[in-house]
């Protein structure tokens, strides 16, 4: 039998889903794939290391029509080294953006 309990404050969806992403003040966009999404945060897999407390507007664009896009202003909280030379980035999400606040361009 099972004996499980979540030790998380809130459970994890487990994504694997491209999205797209600008560090804040830089103009540039970059792409990762979202591993993991939660109500508090993302895990976010790139092929660089993003220094903690690095502040990203992050995008991911649904395959399908009818699940809207997401998009927010994260924290990085930390970045770990993967096996296959990619980082595996811990982002609290620091707010949630609404249709307003991006464009085509991005924010």
């Amino acid at each position: 039998m099972l004996d499980y309990a979540e030790k998380r404050d809130f459970v994890r969806m487990e994504m694997d889903c491209p999205a797209r992403f600008r560090i804040s003040g830089q103009p540039q966009l970059a792409t990762g794939i979202v591993r993991n999404l939660s109500s508090s945060g993302l895990l976010l897999e790139f092929d660089q290391e993003l220094a903690t407390g690095t502040e990203l507007a992050l995008e991911i664009l649904p395959g399908k029509s009818i699940t809207p896009p997401f998009a927010a202003i994260l924290s990085v909280i930390r970045s770990s080294p993967m096996e296959h030379a990619n980082f595996s980035i811990a982002c609290a999400i620091e707010r949630i953006l609404g249709e307003k606040d991006t464009g085509p361009d991005f924010p």
